[in-house]
């Protein structure tokens, strides 16, 4: 098994822009810069959610991996699944609110899909995360609030569990709280751990 010392003494490239991505992979001890794959996501709203995150994980690792010799880089993609349709982000206000009406009172799963790739021996390791999520039921007003203060049009399903309103749209959760925030910490670092 690798030493915890040789995993946190490499560099990582995280193939996203997202802060929220980069302040959990600091918040395990992971030395991460960003890097924007510039990856066209596939946004389908009727696809099966599991090959959806893995397309576009792989996509965004792949994107990156080739212009490094010596990182670890790590891709992911995160979507919200409500019955059979899943939500993306949101293009618009008008949609947000109607992604946060559709999610009142009702349970859905968010997926986060993370692909990771050791640039040094070329190993890659896909795995994903599923987690339970049921909101209260939402008044109008804590909607239009919501969308206007905070405008969620960076974040599938058009909600934050972290760091503003959005967490009081949440009555509980089963599974992974950080893969509602965007990488599930547990499973990203047994992959990690996979690609040495």
């Amino acid at each position: 098994m690798i030493s915890l010392k040789t995993i946190l003494g490499q560099k990582y490239i995280l193939a996203s822009k997202s802060p929220r991505r980069k302040k959990l992979l600091k918040q395990i001890g992971l030395n991460a810069v960003s890097v924007d794959s510039g990856a066209l996501e596939l946004e389908l709203r009727d696809h099966n959610p599991v090959h959806l995150v893995r397309h576009n994980s792989v996509l965004k690792s792949g994107t990156v991996a080739g212009k490094y010799k010596k990182e670890i880089v790590i891709g992911a993609d995160t979507i919200v699944l409500l019955g059979k349709e899943i939500l993306n982000k949101p293009k618009d206000m008008k949609q947000a609110k109607e992604y946060l009406k559709a999610l009142s009172g009702n349970r859905h799963y968010v997926y986060t899909g993370i692909n990771v790739i050791n640039t040094t021996n070329g190993n890659e390791k896909f795995a994903y995360e599923k987690t339970s999520v049921y909101f209260r039921k939402l008044h109008k007003d804590e909607i239009d609030y919501y969308v206007h203060k905070f405008r969620p049009l960076d974040k599938a399903g058009a909600y934050g569990i972290q760091d503003d309103f959005g967490c009081l749209f949440i009555e509980k959760i089963k599974g992974d709280y950080y893969n509602i925030v965007g990488l599930p910490l547990v499973k990203l670092y047994e992959t990690i751990q996979k690609v040495f």
